[in-house]
């Protein structure tokens, strides 16, 4: 149990939903009041705290969060589609809300 005290977002500029994961990490940051943090490419903190395929190969963009207590925690790591397959920005925003009100809360 602890409090949020910064979202990490693991990127790369030229991915495609670099953008939107920046977007959804800014609007996030500001509900929360904690400042986000943007690391490129490092595959080895996502590999060591982020998900991963069967393979043990991370992929981006993902959002996770610190907090006060040191520990990391998957906020979103892949897009909520809605029922027809799109990428939607309400279902994005409730998982993080949802992931980092449960890991506030120590579940």
């Amino acid at each position: 149990m602890g409090k949020l005290s910064k979202l990490i977002l693991v990127t790369a500029d030229h991915h495609p939903l670099h953008r939107y994961f920046k977007e959804l990490a800014e609007e996030l940051g500001k509900k929360y009041g904690v400042p986000v943090e943007v690391r490129v490419e490092d595959y080895l903190f996502l590999i060591e705290h982020g998900d991963t395929d069967e393979y043990g190969m991370a992929w981006l963009p993902q959002l996770l969060g610190q907090l006060d207590t040191g520990e990391i925690v998957k906020v979103l790591t892949k897009p909520v589609l809605d029922s027809l397959g799109n990428i939607s920005k309400e279902n994005d925003l409730k998982a993080s809300v949802e992931s980092v009100e449960r890991a506030v809360a120590g579940r």
